[in-house]
């Protein structure tokens, strides 16, 4: 049946879209779930309508839909739709005195929504509901807003883990090679918090690393507690950034949390290395007294068969043992300030790194 164009003019339909909840919103699978009551209302100039009627109105069988021509609208990013049937089919149809016809139906949608993930958890998702006509071209039929209430948005829609910020709603009539598709569409948008994500991601990362510095008070000497606590620290680290990434599809791109997360494990990281220099240097100096030690058994030895030239060697030997005195007692110097360096250093690297995190995520995204 084709849409009811008087004097050749395309026939407009007017939208009124009730949104009663928004929830189910799937990072994973990039969907959300939306109950609507959705109206559309329209004038058929071919209608004759009863000469009894009194009324500005009639409620009709919803089986007059099967007689009459109506829109022909599909919901452009729905994956599933729902029609409501408790306790009776919901929808009905009202026929004004006008020939205007009024069909309201509620209905629950499984929309799909581009997500960008880039800022995430500091992300803003917009996610919309698209209306357009299945058949028929701009020629022969629009949509159009209704004037007086076009949309409508529950206020006490309340969301786990994001918050509705602003409703929008547009024309998003398309082009296409077979000509130009009226459309509508309503934009929402969501913008995460931050609250679960501190107490579960943040602020437990963060002492993590802070748990990393306690072996820079730690005596060089004391290898297992010092390596054990670097890897350990680094190992939960991993741990923590897998858990924070389960509920997001596998991306390409990197995300905010990724890099405070690698951030973290650098610095892990570099605690772990620290030691491992510090180490390195205490192992020389070790290894130098030990041959020290070596080298004054073998010349005490000599020196009992060569009475006459004991005196020189003695003094070569004391000499020998005093540089090398200076030279353990350099290594161990700079072992102790690499390792005083690093209690101040640390902090204030990853305190500055923070801050320029959460300043420009936070405040300027």
């Amino acid at each position: 049946m084709k849409p009811p164009k008087k004097d050749g003019h395309p026939t407009i339909v007017s939208y009124h879209v009730t949104v009663m909840g928004l929830d189910s919103i799937n990072e994973e699978s990039m969907t959300y779930a939306a109950d609507i009551f959705f109206a559309q209302s329209w004038k058929d100039h071919r209608l004759r309508l009863p000469e009894n009627m009194t009324s500005d109105y009639r409620l009709l069988e919803v089986t007059w839909l099967k007689d009459i021509w109506r829109p022909d609208s599909f919901f452009k990013n729905a994956k599933a739709v729902t029609f409501q049937t408790m306790t009776i089919p919901n929808h009905y149809v009202w026929l004004y005195k006008d020939k205007t016809i009024l069909y309201m139906v509620k209905l629950t949608l499984i929309l799909s929504c581009a997500m960008n993930f880039a800022t995430y958890p500091h992300d803003t998702q917009h996610c919309s509901l698209e209306m357009e006509s299945l058949s028929h071209t701009t020629d022969d039929l629009i949509f159009d807003w209704h004037e007086d209430v076009p949309l409508e948005v529950n206020k006490d829609i309340e969301l786990p883990q994001l918050d509705l910020i602003k409703t929008d709603r547009r024309d998003c009539t398309q082009v296409y090679s077979t000509g130009n598709f009226t459309c509508l569409k309503v934009t929402f948008t969501l913008k995460r918090r931050l609250g679960y994500y501190m107490f579960h991601t943040y602020i437990p990362t963060c002492l993590i690393v802070i748990m990393s510095w306690v072996s820079f008070w730690i005596r060089p000497e004391a290898v297992p507690a010092r390596v054990t606590l670097g890897v350990t620290s680094l190992l939960t680290l991993s741990t923590q950034h897998a858990k924070s990434l389960s509920s997001l599809p596998p991306v390409s791109y990197i995300k905010a949390i990724d890099i405070f997360m690698a951030s973290c494990t650098i610095f892990v990281f570099l605690s772990l290395m620290e030691y491992a220099i510090v180490n390195v240097l205490l192992e020389e100096c070790a290894a130098i007294q030990l041959k020290q030690k070596i080298s004054q058994h073998m010349f005490q030895e000599n020196l009992n068969d060569f009475e006459i030239q004991k005196e020189t060697h003695i003094v070569r030997v004391e000499l020998r043992s005093s540089e090398v005195m200076s030279e353990v007692q350099r290594k161990q110097i700079w072992a102790a300030r690499i390792d005083k360096g690093s209690r101040v250093l640390f902090p204030f690297s990853f305190g500055v790194l923070t801050a320029a995190y959460w300043i420009y995520y936070a405040v300027w995204i």
